[in-house]
């Protein structure tokens, strides 16, 4: 996948456990490390919201696009130029 998620360093930095932010946050551990490891199809901006707020970061921060995950049949605005 394309999208990659950074929330093991935003927690590494700020010395917070994946149970710690589980906890602030309100949802379950198991849908956290859904998140943590990749593998969520989707995440409400609600609880992207509510990261972003117990980890003092901005979206962009948690989120990140990779164009080399991208599957091999899917072209990219830059493929075409």
């Amino acid at each position: 996948m394309a999208i990659v998620v950074n929330l093991d360093e935003l927690l590494y930095a700020r010395r917070m456990t994946l149970t710690e932010l589980a906890d602030r946050v309100g949802i379950t551990l198991a849908n956290l490390s859904i998140l943590k490891t990749g593998k969520a199809k989707a995440i409400r901006f609600s609880t992207l919201d509510a990261i972003c707020r117990q980890l003092g970061c901005q979206p962009g921060d948690l989120l990140a696009f990779n164009a080399d995950g991208a599957p091999a049949g899917d072209k990219l605005v830059t493929d075409a130029l």
